[in-house]
């Protein structure tokens, strides 16, 4: 009899629940689910204005989730729910909550719903941008050792920064947590009734390292007396393996579901890393970026090396036995859909539906007739900052070229190059300090969808490209690790390589660059790391100094 595994994949605006079968791979189906509060980067629910670079969002969207999309996947496919041997989650990272020690966020109580820090600080939350270089500055002038596993730069995306700012800001919010909690174990939380930390989240996300641990309280001390106990106080040691059980689904998230009560529960883990698995990567050197409103590069290694910029690596991060590394660009889908969103003019949206084309088709149509260099522009892809390698969220995006003459498709062909070029610094980062990068993977919408986009990118980064072959990568990968969290014996897996290589999938399709367009994209790869350089590394701050007049001018 056959038995399936659901994958629950969290991505920025949707979540999505994917049903496999555990044995053939097959995808039976999927239900997804937009998020109803979306992002809150402007107001509260309650209609209460937020500052400059925050993005929040609401947890219940997350438990909405469940209820809403295992049911349909389950009346869809008419399966027995006593025929699922496994749940699995992935979240994107860092996405943090506080929440009482039951697991209640503090956002759901009402004397704090009118509350900024009681909500879910979203990845791209950028706000503690000013404790993420308190950290960094201290970090370095103490000469922390573990900071160079994260590229000498802790994010202000990342744990302690968010939790710190709300310390700063809201110190009242800091006391009535009893704990801040990365969302992916907070879900997983949810479905088994008790609090599990994942090895991936904590190992990227909160600085925690197998070997050494936390960094030490003195270090904590040194950032703000407040903060001495923050790891024992706020965020708890217990940490648990990647691919491992995190438990058994309660009675009450079995009857919200309609799954049963006791399917096994998988440790969450992190969006990106989940793809891995899901196109079968099981050995170093095959990087592989999952593409969707911002990327994450993902790379397996056997040695442990500190890599400028990189976000971090991992021992057993990404798959057991290995030094997994993560890079990333903060801006890559949401870059394109600004402009469309933005700069397309009437004419274009009148003729595309003229031709009975959605704005996107038919923008893309006129800028894949371009040849590679005929727009004379060349652009910064930081327009939500730059996570990789400079660590930077203050940098802003920049158009270099244009002319009373350049026309819209050619500025949206620049904003896809410069996505290129970006995931070029990172190869080329991983090489010069000795990651191999010998293969390159892409995964997500924009690599499944947009061959015109993923030929510029092979073009631009001088390597064929392989494209994930699951339509929902990040919910079969999880779906895989709900298999192994229900282990052989109930029909899963006692090993992830073993599910990998039977449940990851690859398409036919591949990628090869075109040597006339890449020795073009060459010269002008070299103009994007002059400007990269001029703007990111201090030669010339600008972009920080117009973000400072802006703020300002906001009050904030």
């Amino acid at each position: 009899m056959a038995k399936y595994a659901i994958g629950v994949d969290y991505g920025t605006l949707s979540g999505r629940a994917l049903l496999v079968d555990v044995q053939s791979g097959e995808e039976l189906c999927s239900a997804v689910l937009d998020y109803p509060h979306a992002v809150m980067d402007e107001t509260l629910p309650c209609g209460k204005k937020l500052g400059v670079d925050w993005a929040l969002q609401h947890p219940q969207d997350y438990l909405d989730v469940l209820y809403t999309t295992i049911p349909a996947i389950l009346a869809e496919s008419k399966i027995n729910p006593a025929d699922v041997i496994g749940i699995g989650l992935d979240f994107t990272a860092c996405t943090l909550l506080p929440v009482k020690r039951d697991g209640t966020p503090l956002c759901f109580m009402d004397e704090y719903k009118s509350e900024p820090h009681a909500y879910v600080k979203l990845w791209k939350h950028h706000a503690a941008q000013a404790q993420a270089n308190k950290l960094n500055e201290i970090a370095e002038s103490r000469g922390e050792e573990w900071l160079k596993n994260y590229g000498g730069k802790i994010s202000s995306e990342w744990a302690i920064p968010k939790i710190w700012q709300v310390l700063d800001e809201a110190p009242d919010i800091y006391d009535a947590a009893d704990t801040f909690i990365e969302a992916a174990d907070w879900v997983t939380w949810q479905l088994c009734g008790k609090e599990n930390r994942s090895a991936c989240c904590a190992g990227y996300k909160e600085m925690w390292n197998k070997r050494t641990g936390y960094p030490s309280k003195d270090f904590f001390k040194a950032l703000d007396e407040r903060l001495e106990n923050v790891v024992e106080e706020k965020l708890g040691k217990e940490i648990s393996p990647m691919g491992g059980k995190a438990g058994e689904l309660t009675a009450e998230m079995a009857a919200k579901t309609g799954l049963c009560k006791g399917t096994a529960v998988a440790v969450g883990i992190i969006d990106a890393h989940v793809f891995v698995p899901a196109v079968g990567i099981a050995e170093e050197g095959k990087m592989l970026a999952i593409m969707g409103t911002s990327t994450c590069h993902m790379l397996l290694g056997k040695e442990e090396k500190q890599v400028q910029g990189m976000c971090g690596v991992v021992e057993d991060g990404i798959l057991p036995g290995f030094f997994g590394y993560e890079a990333g660009q903060s801006c890559v889908g949401d870059h394109f859909a600004w402009f469309i969103d933005n700069c397309v003019p009437e004419s274009y949206k009148k003729a595309a539906a003229e031709e009975g084309m959605n704005i996107h088709k038919y923008l893309r149509s006129k800028a894949e007739k371009l040849k590679a260099g005929e727009s004379g522009l060349v652009a910064l892809d930081w327009w939500n900052g730059n996570r990789s390698c400079l660590v930077d969220v203050d940098l802003t995006g920049m158009m270099l070229g244009m002319t009373l003459q350049t026309k819209p498709e050619e500025i949206y062909r620049a904003l896809i190059e410069a996505t290129a070029y970006g995931t070029r610094m990172i190869i080329e980062t991983f090489r010069e300090y000795g990651v191999p990068v010998h293969e390159f993977y892409a995964a997500g919408g924009i690599a499944k969808k947009d061959p015109m986009t993923m030929q510029i990118y092979a073009d631009i980064i001088r390597m064929p490209i392989r494209i994930a072959g699951s339509d929902q990568g990040g919910a079969l990968g999880s779906a895989i690790f709900g298999a192994c969290a229900a282990g052989k014996e109930n029909g899963g897996y006692d090993d992830v390589f073993e599910a990998a290589k039977k449940l990851g999938k690859v398409m036919d399709t591949v990628y090869y660059p075109n040597e006339e367009s890449a020795e073009i994209y060459d010269a002008l790869f070299a103009e994007y790391r002059i400007l990269h350089d001029y703007f990111g590394r201090g030669a010339n701050d600008v972009m920080k100094r117009l973000k400072n007049i802006k703020k300002k001018v906001a009050g904030v």
